[in-house]
């Protein structure tokens, strides 16, 4: 296949690549702080449907909505973010989040009934939004620093992993911790994904070894084993994500070129 992006390659580091969730459009956002709409037609060619360039505001992430009628986006060292609405083609900025004390909003989840973004603040806060209104529901908190989270498929809870190498199951209706374990092995937590199925559930730390537990497991046991400790990977796991059949799953390093893996 042809670079999705052919049309145009961004000028600077791409740091979000993610399909729509029904049509047959890819999505590359990055350091040029631009946002561009790619058609994914066949192999000669992937028309460019439409770029909007966000001024003096370099993307960390970019993501649609479940609907895909959105796209959400962070900055590299922004407080505030914005919603690109793809039907009426109007850029709202969100300045600032009511209850939201943070120099920086970077990382953050849509769950996948679409009713809620979950922030990734600093000191281990997390703030869930209502997806409709971008206004704070409540906010959770956990020991350490929280690096990454993954929502359950049935978006009824929140697995939040600290740099600590624990893990934090909410539960998102209540906003209470149901259960946390220790990701076996783990100097510094990086990376996890809950599997479609809601079967396994993937963490990736540091030192590149990515561990896969089974959810039953991971909510009952402290100090749970993993059915499997991948360690293909030499340098930080950065992205783990399972394939919506839960049949592979993908690790994958940012630190080296090539550093993906199908397990």
């Amino acid at each position: 296949c042809l670079p999705a992006n052919q049309e145009r390659f961004a000028d600077g580091k791409l740091a979000t690549v993610q399909f729509h969730p029904s049509a047959q459009v890819v999505m590359a956002a990055g350091h040029d702080r631009s946002v561009s709409l790619f058609q994914v037609k066949n192999f000669n060619l992937n028309p460019r449907i439409q770029s909007i360039y966000l001024e003096s505001f370099p993307i960390y992430k970019a993501c649609f909505s479940v609907d895909g009628e959105q796209v959400i986006a962070t900055g590299t060292h922004h407080r505030m973010f914005f919603v690109y609405d793809m039907m009426s083609g109007s850029i709202i900025p969100i300045q600032k989040v009511r209850g939201v004390e943070e120099r920086f909003l970077r990382s953050f989840e849509v769950s996948p009934d679409g009713s809620f973004m979950l922030l990734t603040g600093t000191s281990g806060y997390l703030h869930l939004l209502s997806m409709k209104t971008k206004e704070l529901i409540s906010t959770m908190k956990v020991n350490g620093r929280c690096t990454a989270s993954a929502f359950t498929p049935d978006s009824s809870k929140i697995y939040s992993y600290s740099k600590e190498g624990e893990v934090f199951i909410w539960d998102v209706r209540s906003r209470k911790c149901l259960h946390k374990f220790e990701d076996e092995g783990s100097l510094e937590g990086k990376c996890i994904a809950v599997s479609k199925n809601n079967q396994y559930v993937a963490c990736g730390s540091a030192s590149g070894v990515v561990n896969l537990y089974t959810t039953d497991v991971c909510l009952k046991v402290n100090r749970p084993k993993p059915v499997k400790a991948i360690m293909n990977l030499l340098t930080s796991a950065t992205c783990v994500t399972f394939n919506p059949t839960t049949e592979i799953l993908a690790v994958a390093s940012r630190d080296t070129d090539e550093a993906v893996k199908l397990v």
